[in-house]
């Protein structure tokens, strides 16, 4: 119960930072100050943990450049679609891809349930992109960019998944920060210049607020993985698609709806049945 808390609470957290950055209007300055702000919090923690063990540099570097897919990934899809779209179809396409690589490549068992669960869970959150929409050419591309910044997710949970059993989570997760949270602000400030931090206030407060939140939704997670199968807390984290959805209709002006009410309360039954396994 504690694990399924832990990332529920990460899913909440989750949301909240893609919400932040996607509520600074300058995208890449959003990601920017995040990185940056992340990429603090990442410094601070490897001078408390030291480096890591030898032998998990791979790891870690594995990690960073799949996380800055990731990153450019979802810039392109906030830039061509709704909040409430390509959060659900970027972090609903991971769950699948997950339980798939750990029960082939890892041999990861689940129970039936499990398995259930992590199977409604994806097809609620994929049913919560398409419901009412239509796909023109600037959809597709908007949906081809949310679906690979998916398999990017799904590719940097399975190397998450197995560094945290090679090396403690805080040295792991300082070092990733750090390093990848740097090069974002670097690439911003050789694309566009300085220009690219002088933001509005309420911007620059977002952005690095959502740096914290994002560090703080990723350590859940990494502790989590270290005491629960990979698919499963894959699938649970991926639940923050929900509260992006509520988000997205309650500070962007997106709808929500019943149909979409119907996709949610299909994730919820999928929690359940992970929960009771």
């Amino acid at each position: 119960m504690l694990v399924l808390m832990a990332v529920l609470g990460a899913a909440v957290l989750h949301a909240t930072w893609n919400a932040m950055a996607h509520g600074v209007p300058d995208r890449l300055a959003g990601f920017a100050l995040l990185g940056l702000a992340s990429g603090v919090a990442g410094l601070i923690a490897i001078i408390v943990t030291g480096p890591p063990p030898s032998g998990t540099w791979p790891y870690i570097i594995a990690s960073i450049v799949l996380h800055l897919v990731y990153y450019g990934g979802l810039l392109a899809s906030y830039q061509l679609g709704q909040f409430s779209q390509m959060y659900p179809l970027a972090r609903g396409t991971s769950p699948w891809v997950v339980a798939v690589v750990s029960i082939v490549v890892l041999h990861q068992s689940l129970a039936p349930a499990e398995l259930a669960g992590v199977l409604l869970i994806s097809a609620g959150l994929i049913g919560l992109v398409f419901i009412g929409r239509s796909a023109g050419r600037a959809q597709t591309a908007a949906l081809l960019a949310a679906f690979g910044t998916g398999l990017s997710i799904a590719a940097y949970t399975v190397v998450d998944g197995l560094a945290v059993h090679k090396m403690p989570v805080a040295t792991y997760m300082g070092w990733v920060f750090m390093i990848q949270g740097f090069i974002v602000p670097i690439v911003a400030l050789c694309w566009r210049g300085p220009a690219v931090f002088k933001q509005p206030q309420s911007a620059v407060l977002s952005g690095l607020g959502g740096g914290v939140v994002s560090m703080a939704a990723y350590g859940l997670v990494l502790w989590a993985q270290t005491r629960g199968t990979l698919a499963a807390i894959a699938a649970l984290r991926e639940t923050s698609i929900i509260f992006g959805a509520i988000i997205g209709a309650i500070f962007f002006g997106e709808r929500f709806g019943p149909r979409r009410a119907i996709a949610a309360a299909v994730v919820v039954g999928g929690i359940v049945l992970i929960s009771v396994s």
